[in-house]
């Protein structure tokens, strides 16, 4: 994506040569220092990287809660307060 602040654009030609020293057997990391261009755009363009690293993971909503999910953690929430409570009782720190 050019324009894109840090991002460049390599022409075609380097490119297909980078992408041919690979199929030879050189190193991406030769690569790398001999021509100036980030092991990730090499392993991008030899097809290295797996999809899951190119697509961005998917943000949404957390899937809506059921009544009766909240009234089961309402009913624990009041017995772990009733829990406590009496164990301040019982320790005396009220």
């Amino acid at each position: 994506m050019p324009g894109i602040k840090g991002m460049k654009k390599y022409p075609t030609a380097i490119r297909i040569e980078v992408k041919k020293k690979f199929k030879e057997g050189q190193s991406v990391c030769s690569l790398s220092r001999e021509y100036g261009i980030s092991r990730w755009a090499i392993r991008t363009w030899c097809g290295l990287t797996d999809k899951s690293e190119k697509e961005p993971k998917a943000r949404g909503r957390k899937p809506a809660k059921t009544l009766q999910e909240y009234k089961y953690e309402n009913k624990r929430l009041k017995m772990e307060n009733e829990l406590l409570r009496d164990f301040l009782l019982l320790t005396e720190r009220k």
